[in-house]
């Protein structure tokens, strides 16, 4: 045997761990399809008995191999988790719904699992029950990450989980850990978005919502994904009090999961408030919501500002988000209104939270460092460490994010030009472009909030393919694979 496939062996063993537990999770549609007598229900016994049989052959097969997980192997599983697994979910869709080919499938199960909630699906109203819940259901794991999910059950499994935790995990600052094991975090961080959770539910049903429809939409409210049972999204209630619960909680969780672990250990709301990269992200939204809503005013959008501010806030907060959910079809805006919409889903974010992008932190780092370079200019021997509220930055961290911002830039511009060139449109392009590569969703023009991702042809569904993965996994943990660096024993 060689010494590749020894080391692969171990993380495909993982894998398969991960693969069995995903599998249980195809129980849920498969309960809602038998309770409500869904024709479906074939498919998903059918998906859960591969999915669970193609797990088991990796784990058993590969077990034997079983090691502490290396740097290397964190980032290998975590991208073979958010490759492997959206290959597996396609299966109930490809099974109930003959005409969807693998590739708009397999779009679907990577949109919902990497919270983009972008969609190639159409007759939203129309579809079985159990087949809208697998599809929010999807979202709502993919919200903390599966990997966070396994971390804290790998300890059953024989092997740690730190570098697992940290290649998944979203922002520079992701040394820090709230408890001394990393199991515990995970678990801490999952209790913390089950009550929240639930939480969402019940506030989504006491504004109006079905029991079925306000599940479904907590399940994309919290992973910030902005998939929905209608093909109309919010517009279909047409409701302020519905919006306004979504409103809410895609700001909480838009906010550092940590700052939710210790608001809730420390019994103390204090903790938002010495966050300077939350109060930024609230400021940041906020402050464009209603920028938005006086510029429509302005252009004669909406007759009256109460009008404009709900439409400019629920959309605003939703794209900012990267949730991508729509009362209205802002399409049809005057372009600068949705284009700062889009701009805001590249960096407002927290890391930590549920969205995509580059994160707030990063940008707070590179605007204070922009400052530093200014003062050195003027002042060579200056010697002004990078602080964020009371934490000094270390120059390592730095320079991670001038090469995150770097290939973030290079992807973005990659995957525009390569829409271009296949034919799209330059709007439609480079808006497909960041939707994906921050996981927001829907885009303009023929990706835009009223239509769907179903025009592209396939060469094209696969660049948004790759550009959602990449950006969920902040481009630094999938690129790595393709160092050569990286397969050097």
């Amino acid at each position: 045997m060689t010494a590749l496939a020894r080391s692969l062996f171990p993380v495909l063993a993982v894998l398969g761990g991960v693969l069995m537990i995903f599998a249980v999770t195809m129980l849920v549609p498969l309960a809602v399809a038998a309770i409500g007598g869904d024709p479906g229900l074939t498919a998903y016994d059918n998906a859960f008995l591969i999915t669970l049989g193609a797990g088991a052959l990796l784990f058993f097969g590969a077990r034997r191999f079983k090691r502490e997980l290396q740097p290397r192997d964190g980032f290998l599983l975590v991208t073979l988790v958010w490759t492997v697994l959206p290959a597996f979910a396609t299966l109930p869709l490809i099974l109930h719904l003959p005409g969807l080919s693998f590739t708009d499938a397999y779009f679907e199960t990577m949109s919902g699992l990497t919270t983009t909630g972008a969609t190639v699906l159409s007759g939203l109203d129309d579809l079985p029950l159990s087949i809208n819940v697998w599809r929010h259901l999807l979202v709502w794991m993919g919200g903390m990450g599966v990997i966070v999910l396994a971390v804290a059950i790998l300890p059953l499994l024989g092997v740690g989980g730190s570098q697992i935790y940290k290649a998944e995990t979203a922002g520079p600052l992701k040394e820090s850990k709230l408890t001394p094991r990393i199991a515990d975090t995970a678990k801490g961080l999952y209790a913390i978005y089950l009550a929240l959770s639930l939480a969402c539910f019940l506030a989504y049903a006491a504004a109006g919502m079905s029991w079925a429809d306000a599940f479904m939409h907590m399940c994309s409210t919290m992973g910030l994904g902005g998939f929905s049972s209608h093909d109309a999204s919010f517009g279909y209630w047409n409701s302020p009090a519905i919006e306004a619960v979504a409103i809410v909680f895609m700001l909480i969780a838009g906010i550092n999961f940590s700052m939710h672990f210790l608001a809730w250990r420390k019994r103390t709301v204090w903790v938002y408030l010495r966050d300077p990269e939350g109060q930024a992200f609230v400021a940041v939204v906020l402050g464009a919501s209603v920028l938005i809503a006086v510029f429509l005013v302005w252009r004669g959008v909406y007759d009256d500002f109460w009008t404009s501010l709900r439409y400019a806030t629920f959309n605003t907060v939703s794209i900012a988000t990267t949730t991508g959910y729509a009362n209205t079809d802002y399409n049809q805006w005057p372009i600068f209104a949705p284009v700062l919409m889009l701009f805001l889903s590249s960096f407002a974010t927290c890391a930590g939270s549920t969205g995509g992008g580059i994160k707030m932190i990063r940008g707070l780092i590179l605007l204070k460092q922009a400052r530093r370079e200014f003062v050195r200019i003027l002042h060579p021997r200056a010697v002004q460490p990078l602080r964020i509220g009371e934490q000094t930055i270390e120059n390592h961290v730095i320079f991670a994010v001038l090469a995150f911002m770097l290939i973030y830039g290079a992807v973005m511009t990659a995957c525009t030009l390569l829409l271009m060139a296949s034919g799209l449109d330059a709007i439609t392009a480079f808006s497909a472009t960041v939707a994906t590569l921050n996981n927001t969703g829907p885009g303009l023009n023929q990706v835009g909030p009223a239509t769907t991702y179903a025009s592209l042809n396939d060469f094209e569904t696969w660049v948004c393919i790759f550009a959602m993965l990449v950006g969920r996994l902040e481009l630094l943990s999938v690129l790595v694979l393709f160092t050569p660096a990286f397969w050097r024993k």
